[in-house]
């Protein structure tokens, strides 16, 4: 007795007879796979560029806070909270602080919450989009202003490092014949002074990434260097070429003038400035100790 061959059965639909073979269901399968691998990666550079512009956005929001500041403040932009010490014994910190350790002196703020809260509500505007992940605490501290305490630690003021570079009324060491970068004290500038109020953070040698390039903004072989009860975490990934190596990056950052303009710059295009451990800016950290170099857009140094 010859049995004929045994077709597949159909997968019924609902109650009926009619439905999809399997050969047509992987099929189908195999479209919906395909059509994923195309989609999701437009995907993430659609939510890339989407990032992107709320940074841009973020930055003008700054821009315009110290600006209408300055309205209600003779022409004078904050004083730079990036600071440690007293009186005439005192050092500046690195430019992401968003709260310092201490006030300089009574007259001044710790925090630029204190100075642009009344301007700015919303914490995050001072925050990078583009950051691995938001500082636990930002509206708190930001809404706390100089009386800023992380809840999970002593009970003593804490500061809080954030993933933006703030350049008012601030002095870093450029080195060699380059002297020092002075920031803008007022939206009518002086001699001397550069226009950048506010950039990404990109930087190279950081105490928390030895010898690895650092940014908000993410980049090729980049991975998380997670932050700390004070501090923010940031993209890091070893230069093996050291600060040299700067040119082999790719990634888009962006910085903001007392003019209004956000404009955007790439890792080639900057200067390199070291935080200074004397107040007139002159006595750069060593090299290999503290918060390392950040860099400037070349735009802000001309």
């Amino acid at each position: 007795m010859v049995i004929a061959p045994q077709r597949h059965k159909s997968v019924e639909k609902g109650s009926g007879k009619a439905g999809f073979t399997l050969v047509e269901l992987l099929v189908v399968i195999s479209i919906i796979a395909l059509l994923t691998g195309i989609l999701l990666p437009a995907l993430s550079r659609a939510k890339g560029r989407a990032r992107t512009v709320l940074g841009m956005n973020n930055q003008r929001q700054i821009i315009g806070a110290v600006g209408y500041y300055a309205l209600d403040n003779d022409e004078t932009y904050p004083e730079s909270v990036a600071t440690l010490g007293f009186g005439d014994y005192w050092n500046w910190q690195e430019p992401t602080m968003l709260v310092g350790y201490l006030k300089r002196s009574p007259g001044m703020h710790r925090s630029n919450g204190a100075y642009l809260g009344v301007y700015i509500r919303d914490g995050s505007i001072m925050y990078c989009p583009n950051a691995p992940k938001q500082y636990k605490y930002l509206q708190e501290a930001w809404e706390s202003g100089d009386d800023w305490d992380n809840p999970e630690t002593p009970p003593v003021p804490d500061p809080l490092i954030g993933t933006y570079c703030f350049y008012w009324n601030y002095v870093g060491c450029l080195g060699g014949d380059a002297g020092l970068f002075r920031g803008p004290r007022g939206p009518s500038g002086g001699g001397g002074q550069s226009t950048l109020l506010v950039s990404d953070y990109f930087g190279y040698d950081h105490w928390r990434s030895p010898r690895c390039v650092g940014s908000c903004e993410k980049f090729g072989g980049a991975r998380v260097t997670e932050g700390t009860s004070v501090s923010s975490a940031y993209w890091s990934a070893r230069a093996s070429g050291g600060a040299a190596a700067l040119d082999s990056l790719r990634m888009a950052l962006h910085a903001g003038y007392a003019d209004g303009h956000v404009g955007g710059y790439g890792p080639a295009e900057v200067v390199p400035m070291k935080v200074s451990l004397s107040s007139d800016g002159r006595v750069p950290y060593p090299d290999g100790v503290g918060p390392g170099v950040f860099y400037l857009p070349r735009e802000a140094v001309r």
